[in-house]
């Protein structure tokens, strides 16, 4: 009898990072104008007097978003929005737009409508072209996948492996809002169930739930640094908590880094809602993830400038590789900064 010997990798033990870099570890690239490809926000292709960018994003029912509480509209707004972000993480420019669904027989033609109006507000408000896609049935619930073509000028491309020790760690916007609304959606939905006669008590958090149901790519702040002149040394935009984040800007760079988190930016709602919870407010803005602002680095020659651009705040700096990526709290005490953000197979 011949043993069996091959073995069963579950894919949670890899988790969504590990297992992209599992499959993509060999990839070898056979056109000269392929400049970067999987490792950042969007890949990175020669093309004309610009750089191409492109990247794609899949959304699935059940693991993305609960349409129990998610109104479709949103659901188009936001993933675009996901979509845009990367490209303007790359300090460039969306331009045009695909979009493939999936979806079952439980869905009529209204509710396709609903999500693609919410694409097209998305598309007019960023001044994205939308150029095409794909359709098809689905035997369960729905699937939006989306890709994103852009571009940027060859000496403004900013990488998440560029980063230099003593670089200024900056951050826009404020942190957490997102995880938070979340949070609150789902302890309605858990209310709701047990006592169908109860109404969501949703009043007074409209800035936690709008951050959680209609997010926005950080245009403006890109704007606003080249009014100023500044190019950030690396750049990645925060889908996965701002410790994630960090996390790849110093593996990409091969640097660490050490955040204050004194200095991290969060909402008093957010910060109200997650004691709430019974949460410290810095584990929400560190692990909760789709907040959809910018983390990146700059010289410390430009710290002048950086610091009064509205909605941008320092929050640390990179460091040696050898002493590792560490968080700083309120008290001087020093711990390891860990990743616990959205993993889609954990």
């Amino acid at each position: 009898m011949i043993e069996n010997t091959e073995q069963r990798t579950e894919l949670s033990k890899l988790g969504e990072f590990g297992l992209i870099h599992h499959l993509t570890k060999d990839i070898k690239l056979y056109d000269n104008n392929t400049i970067k490809g999987v490792g950042d926000d969007a890949a990175v292709i020669r093309g004309g007097d610009k750089l191409i960018l492109m990247s794609t994003d899949l959304l699935v029912e059940g693991i993305h978003f609960d349409l129990s509480y998610y109104p479709l509209k949103h659901l188009g707004y936001k993933a675009a929005v996901v979509n845009i972000s990367d490209i303007i993480a790359m300090n460039g420019t969306p331009r045009q737009l695909t979009v493939s669904v999936a979806v079952s027989n439980r869905f009529p033609v209204e509710a396709l409508e609903e999500i693609y109006e919410g694409i097209r507000l998305a598309c007019d408000h960023y001044k994205v072209d939308l150029v095409g896609g794909d359709t098809s049935a689905s035997h369960k619930g729905l699937i939006l996948s989306l890709s994103i073509l852009g571009d940027v000028a060859e000496d403004e491309v900013v990488y998440r492996s560029t980063a230099a020790e003593g670089d200024l760690l900056c951050v826009s916007g404020d942190l957490g809002g997102a995880y938070m609304g979340l949070m609150l959606l789902e302890r309605e939905k858990q209310v709701f169930k047990a006592d169908p006669s109860m109404q969501p008590d949703l009043d007074g958090f409209d800035y936690i739930l709008e951050r959680q149901l209609k997010p926005e790519a950080r245009a403006d702040i890109i704007n606003h640094l080249r009014i100023n002149k500044i190019k950030p040394s690396s750049m990645i935009d925060i889908s996965d908590g701002l410790a994630s984040e960090a996390l790849h800007l110093c593996t990409e760079s091969a640097l660490g880094c050490a955040i204050y988190e004194e200095k991290i930016p969060i909402d008093v709602i957010t910060a109200d809602m997650a004691r709430e919870f019974g949460m410290e407010p810095a584990i929400a803005a560190l692990n909760g993830g789709e907040d959809y602002e910018l983390l990146f680095t700059v010289k410390q020659q430009d710290y002048e400038k950086v610091s009064i651009i509205p909605g941008v705040c320092i929050i640390g700096h990179m460091t040696a590789a050898a002493e590792g990526a560490r968080l700083i709290g309120r008290d001087g005490g020093v711990v390891p900064l860990v990743a616990q953000g959205w993993d889609a197979f954990n």
